[in-house]
């Protein structure tokens, strides 16, 4: 019996335990300008609006629940509904980010600041990092400008392919990725865990303008969270050219000889209002799925 309890205890000290305490949680995954969308027609926009709760627009939480403390990615016009689903669904409690990153200066990922002003929230140096462009967009221009005047939020500059340390086990790295920065540089993001890491781009102009191979990228990590504004050119009644972004249509032909392991490293987020891969029960919907790759939902969790 000792023989045995010795045996046991060293066992258990000798063999690895891997704890899951953070995770990345998705809190939205449309276009800019959210579901239902302004002005739209189609019948699952018009359906929507009883049900809004169901779509916001795209922003990820990492989590550590150890610490009961998470970063934030993208402040949305939909921040008010994003931080009560953390509230309910994750922490029990409102709590701000440790941390905010912002991509870049478009409507859906920065116009959300203004909920911690003076009018709203009325924050206390909430960290935010951003790019130097972006930095400067921030301060020079109002109403963003009176949030680091009145200490609302604290602007702390960040690098592409420089490291940050959040949450205690989170490596966070911008990368920069071609888009239109009529106003700021984009980025991408790195965040990578203690077991497993991610890569988020909620916005790109197209793979074939980055300097990366999106098929190497897919051997690399083990989530790649992946921009589905058009699932393909029937949805644009406008000239790309002014909004380019990679087709899902495209996306897929570029993965398609991968085995569905690799598919499966795949979420499609960031859809536009026309884009069918919004609603779970559409036909393009289950085709999707049915060919390997996955799409970024409200509330998933991917462990890292």
């Amino acid at each position: 019996m000792i023989r045995f309890l010795k045996f046991f205890f060293i066992l258990a000290t000798t063999i690895p335990i891997y704890t899951q305490s953070e995770y990345i949680y998705i809190l939205g995954n449309t276009q800019d300008a959210g579901m239902p969308h302004i002005g739209c027609k189609h019948k699952f926009c018009l359906d929507n609006f009883t049900k809004y709760e169901e779509f916001y627009v795209t922003s990820i939480a990492v989590v550590n629940s150890d610490l009961n403390k998470y970063i934030l990615f993208e402040a949305t016009p939909d921040i008010t509904y994003q931080l009560n689903n953390l509230k309910n669904n994750i922490f029990q409690e409102f709590l701000l980010p440790e941390a905010l990153y912002i991509s870049h200066a478009h409507i859906g990922h920065y116009s959300g600041l203004m909920y911690f002003g003076r009018e709203a929230l009325g924050t206390k140096n909430l960290l935010v990092k951003v790019l130097p462009k972006m930095s400067i967009f921030l301060r020079k221009n109002g109403p963003w400008s009176q949030l680091v005047d009145l200490n609302n939020i604290q602007i702390q500059n960040t690098k592409f392919d420089e490291s940050n340390l959040e949450l205690s086990n989170i490596h966070v790295t911008p990368i920069k990725v071609p888009h239109r920065d009529e106003y700021s540089e984009t980025a991408g993001y790195i965040i990578k865990g203690k077991n497993k890491k991610a890569l988020f781009i909620p916005d790109i102009d197209k793979w074939e303008k980055w300097d990366k191979k999106l098929i190497d990228l897919v051997m690399k990590f083990d989530y790649l969270l992946l921009d589905a504004t058009f699932y393909d050119m029937e949805e644009i009644n406008r000239d790309i050219s002014e909004i380019p972004h990679p087709l899902v249509s495209e996306t897929i032909s570029l993965l398609n000889t991968l085995s569905k392991e690799y598919k499966s490293k795949v979420y499609f987020i960031h859809m536009n209002h026309t884009n069918p891969m919004l609603d779970p029960d559409s036909d393009l919907s289950k085709s999707v799925i049915k060919k390997g790759f996955n799409i970024a939902r409200l509330g998933q969790k991917l462990y890292l």
